[in-house]
């Protein structure tokens, strides 16, 4: 590599990592960094300056190798170093229960019940009636019989882990019935047929995509028969010529057999939208109900509280999964049943409590209230009163999301921008940049945010990010 003259005295400007240690000494924002990110950051810029001078693609000035600025480039390095990779950011997507956001938000009683039993110590396996060793289900089994009806019921870390422990504790070396409409993958390349060979059970497909009949079940039962599942697509809708058998069928077909029946609801719910205008998705308490042996769901989307897979059912099969090795794999924690206990409480008497759960307040939020925010938000960037600063009301569609519900959209309000000079994926990238990142969505050139998911006390903070950004841009 050819280097030029002038290429060389750039390089030479810059400060050795020992250099810039003796000039940080001097400057009290560095008093309480740690060595190790200090030195780190130091390296990092003063090789990404390097890179830079070595590139020619950039031009560089020698004012901005001088030792201050250098020190702000440090300082902005051990800035994101000591920020928490983990950080709260602005749901304007109105995908309510966003996987790739955090999904569910917990209920204000769940994250004091969470802090609580954080900082201190609990009964998480300790039986305070005998004084000895307890279960950490029993914290959670209670509630959740009372609530579904069901015998029996265990927490796991997540649905998948519950299909998993379920489908190897009753089926392993053995084969299992399964709709080959019903074969689905959820985020994260989790595949039904996948996990069941991973289980160890021998998946037997019936029917066809779009139709499966209950001969076409009973015509699959053989001697080495363990289980007949069903499996709820609530990620994706087939419509038109279709068929499926009902789980109060496969119940009877099970009865017949001696076979035990279990559906995974996926993104179970014990509340039935259709009261609030939504569509209709089936409930916990009706699977259990037909008569499924087995029902498993996930506790962080509709049902509104943090990850973990929820097992309910009749009581010697639940009982055989919890003796189960693995179970201790998959177990969780006492964050997780201090924040699943507090949310389930809620559903004792949750058409008073419905606003008590974030998921389910959001879904069923009045337009009148999404509209009035939308107004509230677009009249203070209006008052922002720069020129390059375009703000208009439009009509949208919200989604519940965490595959679920695939067919439902809600009428929602949204605020759309454009900015003069600046491209919509401009915008959208300094929002995402912004020190409380704003996610929202991009449409016909305009960055746009759902009201339906940004909550009361983050419209101040969206106004300021975009007059952050407009300062930013110069006049």
């Amino acid at each position: 590599m050819n280097i030029t003259e002038n290429q060389q005295t750039l390089l030479r400007m810059l400060p050795g990592v020992d250099h810039i240690l003796e000039m940080v000494k001097a400057d009290t924002f560095f008093d309480n960094v740690p060595k190790s990110v200090l030195v780190r950051s130091i390296r990092s810029v003063v090789e990404n300056l390097r890179i830079i001078i070595l590139d020619n693609q950039q031009n560089i000035t020698e004012p901005e190798l001088s030792n201050s600025e250098i020190l702000n480039k440090i300082k902005e390095s051990v800035r994101k170093t000591m920020t928490p990779n983990l950080i709260r950011i602005i749901n304007a997507t109105g995908v309510v229960v966003h996987t790739n956001l955090g999904r569910s938000l917990l209920a204000d009683d769940a994250i004091e019940n969470l802090l609580t039993i954080a900082g201190r110590y609990s009964n998480l396996e300790f039986d305070l009636s005998k004084g000895a060793r307890g279960s950490r289900y029993s914290i959670v089994e209670d509630i959740l019989c009372e609530i579904s009806g069901a015998e029996s019921a265990m927490v796991v870390n997540n649905n998948a882990g519950a299909v998993f422990l379920s489908l190897e504790t009753i089926a392993k070396g053995k084969k299992v019935i399964v709709s080959r409409g019903e074969l689905v993958e959820i985020g994260g390349s989790f595949r039904i047929p996948d996990v069941m060979a991973k289980s160890g059970g021998i998946l037997k497909e019936v029917g066809t995509t779009n139709r499966t009949h209950l001969k076409d079940y009973e015509n699959a039962i053989e001697h080495d028969t363990a289980l007949l599942l069903k499996v709820h697509t609530s990620n994706y809708s087939i419509v038109g010529f279709t068929a499926d058998v009902s789980l109060e069928s496969l119940v009877d077909l099970g009865a017949k057999y001696k076979i035990p029946v279990m559906e995974d609801l996926g993104s179970g719910t014990f509340v039935d939208f259709s009261k609030y205008g939504l569509l209709k998705e089936p409930t916990v308490q009706e699977s259990v109900k037909a008569g499924a042996d087995i029902v498993t769901f996930s506790g962080d989307k509709l049902l509104g509280g943090p990850q973990a897979g929820i097992i309910v059912g009749k009581n010697n099969i639940i009982e055989k999964i919890k003796k189960n090795p693995i179970n201790r794999a998959l177990r969780i924690d006492k964050l997780t049943l201090a924040a699943l206990e507090s949310t389930l409480r809620h559903y004792r008497n949750i058409e008073k409590e419905m606003d008590a759960i974030p998921t389910l307040r959001l879904m069923t939020l009045p337009f009148d209230h999404i509209e009035s925010n939308a107004k509230t938000l677009f009249e203070m960037l209006e008052n922002i009163g720069d020129p390059r600063l375009s703000v208009s009301l439009i009509d949208i569609f919200s989604r519940p999301g965490g595959g679920s519900l695939p067919l439902l959209k809600i009428p929602s309000k949204g605020v759309g921008v454009k900015v003069q000079g600046i491209s919509a994926n401009a915008v959208e990238k300094q929002m995402r940049n912004n020190e409380c990142p704003i996610i929202g969505r991009i449409e016909e050139d305009l960055f746009i945010m759902d009201l339906r998911t940004i909550l009361d006390d983050e419209l101040q903070l969206i106004e300021n990010a975009f007059k952050h950004m407009l300062k930013k841009a110069g006049s």
